[in-house]
């Protein structure tokens, strides 16, 4: 997983609460046997029209936002199902971090385990950085991890925001939940198989 200290780079609006997981992702793409091609499924059918061209609409296709490394989202973002794709597939977007005052809580936790930050922000904040980042010349940001802080390229200002220790601490040294839990507890894990074998020969 990669890890995340401090990234910078503009930063796209998505002001509509309630985007699920299906809009996220939507059920086609769910088909695959492995991850690979997610990135084309992310937003689908708001980014590509029927004939498969890109809407100049909206708003990851318009220039200033293209390639955009985090998004600015409305209210409980990543709401509906479960599926997981809908963030292996922003990863693989190129997104590293999504801001907004509430999250799905299945989805804030697959965000997790797979390098995305979320940053929860109160909502008079998150209304002065969504309008900051309205503006294709002045969307810059930089995500600074280890400091909590966003600053915005554009004046300087800066924004602070909390991320609990162990996710924190996760996310930056890039450790899904498997790498972070051998990180932790090697020894004793290395101890149980010890005395398991030596206590059941049997099963080994």
């Amino acid at each position: 997983m990669q890890p995340f200290t401090s990234v910078t780079g503009p930063a796209a609006p998505l002001p509509q609460p309630n985007v699920d997981t299906d809009v996220i992702m939507p059920k086609q793409f769910l088909k695959g046997v492995d991850r690979t091609g997610l990135d084309r499924g992310v937003f689908h059918d708001l980014r590509f029209a029927a004939d498969g061209q890109p809407r100049a609409d909206f708003i990851l296709n318009r220039p200033g936002w293209r390639g955009a490394r985090f998004l600015v989202v409305g209210p409980n973002f990543g709401c509906g199902s479960s599926r997981e794709h809908a963030v292996w597939g922003l990863a693989q977007l190129g997104v590293r971090a999504l801001i907004g005052t509430s999250f799905a809580g299945i989805f804030n936790d697959n965000c997790q385990r797979n390098g995305i930050l979320t940053v929860t922000l109160p909502a008079d904040v998150l209304k002065d950085l969504m309008a900051q980042v309205s503006q294709p010349d002045a969307n810059g940001l930089t995500v600074d991890l280890p400091g909590q802080t966003i600053t915005v390229e554009a004046d300087g200002r800066t924004i602070p925001f909390a991320v609990e220790a162990l996710r924190r601490d996760a996310l930056i040294q890039g450790l899904d939940g498997v790498s972070a839990t051998l990180a932790r507890h090697a020894e004793a894990i290395r101890a149980f198989e010890a005395g398991h074998r030596q206590a059941n020969p049997w099963f080994y």
